[in-house]
């Protein structure tokens, strides 16, 4: 009988300027797009991408939805904290900005809350990329992002060093 062993995840490390550069991608592909009513960054992930994109596309009128689905790398239960407080209606003719859509949960919420919102993130993962509008990049299901607020420079090990390999 063999035991199940958890997901072994391809570290992906994205600094401050990839960040900054992809996020202005995302802002050149919704400039067309627009003009927005004002956007919504979900917190906290989307927070630093929504501010790039505020700037360049000029939107003042800025709201926060918090959505919390994961505690270090394990996704739990979605809980909604803070509703947004601007009156957005369905959320049509607003930009609902997150760095990254995964398995689509938190989108699938944000959906039902705000349906005819445009949802632009910086990445999308296969799983929830059908749940997002617009995005710059896609990564494989089993990478993990890890983004400059969440990491520290250090020594890592080659990826040689970190693949299991027959004897």
């Amino acid at each position: 009988m063999s035991e199940q062993q958890p997901p072994v995840y391809k570290p992906f490390p994205v600094s401050w300027e990839e960040l900054h550069r992809y996020s202005k991608a995302l802002a050149w592909r919704l400039v067309e797009l627009g003009p927005w009513k004002g956007l919504i960054a979900i917190t906290r992930g989307g927070m630093v991408p929504a501010a790039v994109v505020a700037r360049e596309l000029e939107i003042r009128t800025i709201d926060t939805l918090s959505i919390a689905s994961y505690d270090e790398r394990e996704q739990g239960e979605l809980q909604v904290l803070k509703s947004v407080k601007q009156d957005v209606g369905d959320g049509a003719g607003w930009l609902i900005i997150d760095d990254l859509v995964d398995t689509g949960k938190t989108a699938r919420a944000v959906r039902k809350l705000l349906p005819n919102a445009h949802l632009g993130t910086v990445y999308a993962k296969p799983e929830g990329r059908p749940t997002v509008d617009t995005f710059v990049t896609e990564v494989s299901q089993d990478t993990w992002i890890l983004f400059p607020w969440d990491t520290e420079p250090q020594a890592t090990q080659p990826i040689w060093k970190t693949v299991e390999r027959p004897r």
